[in-house]
Order: structure tokens, then C-alpha cells, then sequence
């Protein structure tokens, strides 16, 4: 992201939607590094209260809107409604990561978030119209630095993200499902019912 804003900058007309993206790149970059370091530190920085899902998600989707707004991606939301106690720091970079991800990897279409429908438990579900996942690479997509095919051709992919997501969130006691099918998009269940603190 620092070289395309440099070459962004020498251009005579500026792109303020390309360097807008570039500049979200390196905030999320340092996220990254940001909720490493929490993680090496347990649950010493962890706030654990009641939260109002909607809320949270809406922080997420605000710092993510020059995404949206760059590919020209559809947002759609359903039912939100949803009081969990989590801390809402740790969620709503989990949140982030994983509706940047959506957006990335959808040329087209629309990014939807809403809580899965008939589940006694609450599951958020992040649904994408994007190019997917192959098999193959689905059971190693939470590992430490793994990008997979769709990593290989995306040069901005670390494939850190996800294994950060679901490392969070065991942190906070809930769980992370990712069910895809090239050419067909990929769906994200997080269950935010909150089960045993992961401990030392």
C-alpha cells in the first residue's frame, strides 16, 4: 500500500477512492499487528460486557465503507437484534477482517450481515456473492499464513487474517464456521453464544 500511494501521489490528477483504499491497507495492516500483540497478552486487555450487536457492526461497516464504496458493492443488513457479552474491541476487528475479506473478493454482487434466522443460539452470518473458495484449500484457511489459490492471485493476501479472526474469538469464547463454493461466494457463521474463556 505505501509504493501504490506513492505512485498514486506522482500522478497529475490525484484518485482520492484509490489512495482512500491504500490508506485503509496500512490501518489495516496495523490492526493486524495491534490484535497479535492483545492475543500474546491473553486476556489481560480483554473488557468482557453486554454489548449491542448492531452497534458493533456498525463501527466495522464505517471503517470499511471506502471498500464498498470503491468496487461498488451492494451492502445488505438483516435482523441485528442482539445483546451478547463480548468484548467489542476484540469483535468488531473480527467483524472488520472478515467483511474487508467479503468485499475483496466479490467483483461484483453484494456483501449481506444478519443474524441467522430459527437458531436458539445467535449466529451472524457474513454472506458474500464472491469467487469463493476451492475444497482444497477450506481446511487450511485458519492456518498461520496460509493464502491458499484465491492468496496466490490477490498480491495484497497475507494470510494472517483469518487465522487472527478465529484466534480472537476463541479468545472470547465464541466460534467461527466458513462454509464456500467457487463461483458461488462464501458464508461466514460466527456463534457469538459465549462458551469457555480459552485460558493459559
Amino acid at each position: 500500500p505505501i509504493a501504490g500511494i506513492r505512485l498514486l501521489l506522482q500522478e497529475e490528477e490525484l484518485n482520492r477512492s484509490e489512495l482512500n483504499r491504500e490508506l485503509y491497507r496500512i490501518q489495516q495492516y496495523v490492526e493486524m499487528v495491534l490484535q497479535y500483540q492483545r492475543l500474546e497478552g491473553k486476556s489481560d486487555d480483554l473488557v468482557l460486557r453486554e454489548y449491542n450487536l448492531e452497534k458493533i457492526i456498525k463501527q466495522a461497516l464505517k471503517k470499511t465503507a471506502v471498500l464498498f464504496h470503491h468496487k461498488e458493492i451492494a451492502l445488505e443488513l438483516g435482523d441485528l437484534d442482539c445483546r451478547l457479552v463480548t468484548d467489542e474491541k476484540c469483535l468488531a476487528f473480527v467483524i472488520e477482517q472478515l467483511v474487508a475479506n467479503a468485499v475483496k473478493y466479490t467483483r461484483n454482487g453484494k456483501v449481506f450481515l444478519g443474524l441467522e434466522p430459527g437458531q436458539e443460539a445467535s449466529v451472524l452470518l457474513i454472506r458474500d456473492t464472491g469467487i469463493g473458495i476451492r475444497k482444497e484449500d477450506l481446511p487450511r484457511i485458519f492456518d498461520w499464513g496460509y493464502t491458499g489459490y484465491n492468496g496466490r492471485e490477490n498480491h495484497y493476501s497475507t494470510g494472517i487474517g483469518l487465522s487472527l479472526c478465529r484466534q480472537t474469538l476463541e479468545l472470547l469464547g465464541h466460534g467461527i464456521r466458513i462454509e464456500s463454493e467457487p463461483g458461488k461466494g462464501t458464508c461466514v457463521s460466527i456463534d457469538l453464544t459465549q462458551k469457555s474463556l480459552e485460558q493459559d
